[in-house]
């Protein structure tokens, strides 16, 4: 049975995955705000199906990823 105060403060393995995870999240929104600007782009330049491949090869990205996977709650 978990104490009040495990409830309250969790275990610093715990706060560092939680820091690691949020670090790679903000890496990858910079990856994606950085596509949308080389889209923006190519389009601006008229380079339709230059950025459909840019956009293709993210869906891509995105589908073949890694899904978070949450942790197992621990015994109560």
């Amino acid at each position: 049975m978990s104490t009040e105060n495990e409830r309250l403060h969790p275990a610093s393995t715990e706060i560092e995955r939680l820091i690691t995870e949020l670090g790679q999240a903000e890496a990858y929104e910079q990856k994606l705000r950085q596509l949308i600007v080389e889209v923006r782009d190519a389009l601006a330049a008229g380079q339709v199906e230059q950025a459909l491949s840019m956009l293709n090869t993210a869906l891509n990205d995105i589908d073949s990823a890694t899904d978070v996977v949450v942790p197992p709650q621990r015994m109560k």
